[in-house]
């Protein structure tokens, strides 16, 4: 099968772990994105998963409770390898070859970050599971990703949301908010469009890294965009 996506970073946010729950993990959401790696994993494509902790705790936020900036941030990476460790288990109830990585040392549950044995993972089909962020404060998990993407030379971040593309505006606020099919990176910059924080857009604009910003909920989605449909929007360029 000729596919257009051969390495892929896929960034899934922890809120999106939700479903319908105010907090915390729902089964349905992890069986629907092991369904849909597994429908990858089968047709030869090699992934990579950065997921955010934003279901469990949100370091930005943890100073309106008293909490110091660095301590919140680390407290955050621990929420991510929550997240990991469930989609790990996930994906390996569905029979996937997994490993999950964090860039802080927990020998007991997850693999040290290390390039080569990442690559080789994902040259051996196992789906690689990035955790803990890029294992200080002040980055975000988009950064993470971004970094860990350039890192194993992946063909395209992937980043799944709740819409369908990069609007206008906000669409669930905003009914007018027009969607937008390709972008460049500066015209990204230009309009102020918040498709990741400022640390890792630019580190994919310097590397040349695209972008495709597409609706996780539709299954079909992610089969569709490594096969070459356009789907969502794709920032390059």
């Amino acid at each position: 099968m000729q596919l257009k996506y051969k390495r892929i970073l896929l960034k899934l946010s922890g809120e999106s772990l939700m479903g319908d729950q105010q907090f915390g993990i729902d089964a349905k959401m992890l069986m629907h994105y092991a369904d849909q790696i597994k429908g990858l994993i089968d047709i030869g494509v090699q992934i990579a998963v950065v997921i955010g902790g934003g279901n469990i705790f949100r370091g930005l936020s943890a100073s309106k409770s008293g909490i110091e900036r660095v301590q919140g941030d680390y407290m955050g990476m621990m929420a991510t390898v929550i997240n990991g460790m469930a989609l790990q288990s996930a994906l390996e109830g569905s029979g996937i070859y997994t490993r999950l990585i964090s860039a802080i040392e927990m020998k007991q549950i997850a693999e040290p970050y290390i390039r080569r044995r990442a690559i080789r993972h994902l040259e051996k089909g196992r789906v690689v599971i990035f955790s803990a962020g890029t294992g200080s404060p002040y980055f975000t998990t988009d950064s993470a990703a971004a970094l860990r993407a350039n890192e194993i030379n992946a063909d395209v971040i992937l980043k799944g949301t709740r819409v369908d593309g990069i609007y206008s505006a906000d669409p669930e606020k905003d009914p007018t908010a027009t969607k937008f099919d390709t972008l460049t990176y500066a015209k990204v910059i230009s309009l102020g469009l918040g498709v990741m924080d400022m640390t890792a857009f630019t580190l994919c604009q310097e590397n040349n890294l695209p972008i495709i910003v597409f609706d996780i909920g539709d299954d079909q989605n992610l089969m569709r965009i490594v096969k070459g449909e356009n789907i969502g929007t794709l920032v390059e360029g």
